[in-house]
Parts: structure tokens; sequence; C-alpha cells
């Protein structure tokens, strides 16, 4: 039972390099600059399709203390192939791998911030694998 709780909403990341955090979603992930409410703080919020799903927050270096650690945020995804041309376009670093037992491609990319992003495929999707 979930207590009302329906899906994962959003993911904020608390950053001294804003401008280099956006760069890599928007760049590299295809998500969207879109509209984010009139903070008194630096920000963006990054859009996958119709919603904000990546929350950038601007601090300054001795801000940088969190409120605790993220090992990876996973997104759905499709067309592997032009994923991975991407990274490489973009002189990215990634790792993959076949999830054991169920029919699932990862591939891993570590953020500005050094947080992993998971791009998950349908493992028929992975031409390489």
């Amino acid at each position: 039972m979930t207590l009302g709780v329906e899906r994962l909403d959003h993911y904020s990341i608390r950053t001294t390099d804003i401008d280099t955090t956006r760069q890599f979603f928007v760049e590299a992930l295809g998500f969207e600059d879109g509209y984010r409410p009139p903070f008194t703080f630096p920000g963006y919020w990054l859009y996958c399709g119709s919603h904000p799903t990546v929350h950038l927050i601007g601090i300054e270096k001795d801000q940088a203390v969190g409120s605790g650690a993220v090992d990876h945020m996973a997104f759905a995804a499709t067309d592997a192939e032009k994923i991975r041309t991407r990274l490489v376009e973009l002189g990215l670093e990634y790792r993959e791998r076949r999830v054991p037992d169920l029919e699932r491609h990862q591939i891993f990319v570590d953020d500005p911030n050094g947080i992993t992003v998971e791009l998950i495929f349908p493992y028929g999707e992975n031409p390489s694998a």
C-alpha cells in the first residue's frame, strides 16, 4: 500500500554550477526549460514532456551542504542508439548493463554534480548488447 503516493514527481538538485547542470540535462538528455514560479533564489525547472521533472537550485559554494545524498535518478527511455550517439558527441562517458532476469537495458551517465542518471530501455532496443 502506498498511502496515497502515486508516482515520482520531481528531483531537486542543489548545485554550485547551475548553468553546466542545466546544459547537461538539456543537451545530453533532451529535457526542456519550462515555467518556474518566481522564487527568490536562482533555478530552473526542466521538463520531461509536459512535467517539470528535474528542479535545479543554484547555491553558493558555502551553501553546499545538502539534505542527503542522491544515489541516482532513473528515466524510462527509448532509442538507445540515438542517446549513445549524443553522449559520445558531447564527450560524456557512460556505462551500460543488462538487468538480470528482466527485458531491460540500462545506460548510466553522471551529471556535472556526480549524480548518476539512469536511462532504462526495453532490451530489444539495444542493438549493441
